[in-house]
């Protein structure tokens, strides 16, 4: 049984009463929550004090073996050693996990746990260069899949003439229970900052990540939040402006309210972890339209009577394909993979006998 004074820590940093039913009866052993994972090593929080400790190699090998790891915002069981080292030694079962594939471009898809264990998502997308309602539909898919809540946050609000347009623009594309909301994290606070804009989603225990490409302003966004430049921030590059990865790890933030944020390095590369069918489950428009189409197994390409291609913007629906056929891939077996190159060398083989074919 836990401490009611140590409970109460642990609230502070985002402990739900669900997760207590989980803890086993471990003398000795103290919960914690990761606050950030590093090469070697982690970071832990008790409520009060952070924590140099390692994980034990049977569980990081039974989480490999899963295809699972350690992420920012788990809950661990750890203990000290007599040389007053922490060890974790077990991870309590998270209640929402975002993770995300990683393809080599040939055989081997890895899984990669981004965080565990957060309420709601914020988005966040500049209103600069960086807008782009594709990687907004990827990024939304992401948190769906995962169970968790978004918010989308446009930052560089300063940097746009028309902000409140590009709200509108987003409100028309995300459901309607996902919040869009435009800020300028280098506002002052009393001429209605970040922190009032995003206070319906601070409050006390409650646990956000930042979410976005390099260069959006997540760094300072956080730093807007935490009231403190607590996170390194960097301009983007002139050229192209795109981000430079001034954030390399991802790091868990009590903020004065009592939420926890975990800020985020930039995602260069976004595949889904999931199945198709689940990614066509959180395209809302894409699945009502579906029950309406001809075949039951359209795949609204080229079919007559796809309804999907009718209600559907094209850009939206190509958006949607994308993420479908990334996802099949992913989910091949090697000699499903070797059958299918092989079948595209036979079709390249038939084209270009074609083509020479008319040459001639």
């Amino acid at each position: 049984m836990i401490d009611s004074s140590v409970l109460e820590r642990l609230r502070a940093i985002g402990l739900h009463p669900r997760f207590l039913s989980h803890v086993p009866a471990a003398p000795g052993a103290a919960l914690l929550r990761v606050t950030e994972v590093q090469r070697e090593g982690l970071l832990l929080h008790d409520g009060a004090h952070e924590h140099a400790a390692r994980a034990m190699p049977a569980l990081l090998n039974r989480l490999i073996d899963e295809g699972d790891a350690l992420a920012v915002g788990d809950w661990v069981l750890a203990e000290r050693n007599s040389f007053g080292e922490w060890w974790v030694h077990e991870r309590l079962p998270p209640q929402t996990q975002i993770a995300r594939r990683l393809h080599d471009g040939r055989e081997k898809v890895t899984r990669v746990v981004l965080v565990a264990n957060v309420d709601t998502a914020l988005l966040a997308m500049g209103l600069d260069h960086d807008f782009s309602l594709r990687r907004l539909e990827r990024y939304l898919a992401l948190v769906r899949l995962a169970g968790v809540g978004a918010v989308v946050v446009l930052t560089k609000a300063d940097l746009c003439a028309d902000p409140a347009a590009r709200v509108r623009e987003v409100q028309a594309l995300v459901p309607a229970d996902v919040a869009v909301v435009a800020v300028n994290a280098l506002a002052d606070a009393v001429g209605g900052g970040p922190r009032a804009a995003l206070a319906p989603w601070l409050e006390a225990g409650r646990t956000l990540v930042l979410l976005g490409s390099s260069g959006v302003g997540k760094s300072t966004l956080t730093n807007a939040l935490l009231g403190a430049d607590v996170q390194a921030v960097g301009g983007v590059r002139k050229g192209d402006q795109r981000g430079r990865h001034t954030t390399t790890s991802r790091t868990l933030h009590v903020l004065a309210g009592g939420a926890c944020l975990i800020d985020t390095p930039g995602i260069r590369t976004l595949r889904l972890d999931s199945e198709a069918g689940a990614i066509e489950g959180v395209f809302d428009d894409v699945s009502t339209l579906a029950a309406r189409c001809r075949f039951r197994d359209c795949r609204h390409e080229g079919e007559p009577g796809c309804a999907v291609r009718d209600g559907v913007p094209p850009e939206r629906l190509k958006s949607f394909q994308k993420l479908m056929r990334e996802a099949r891939r992913d989910t091949l077996s090697a000699l499903e993979r070797k059958q299918q190159v092989a079948q595209w060398k036979v079709r390249s083989r038939a084209a270009h006998a074609r083509a020479r074919g008319k040459r001639d």
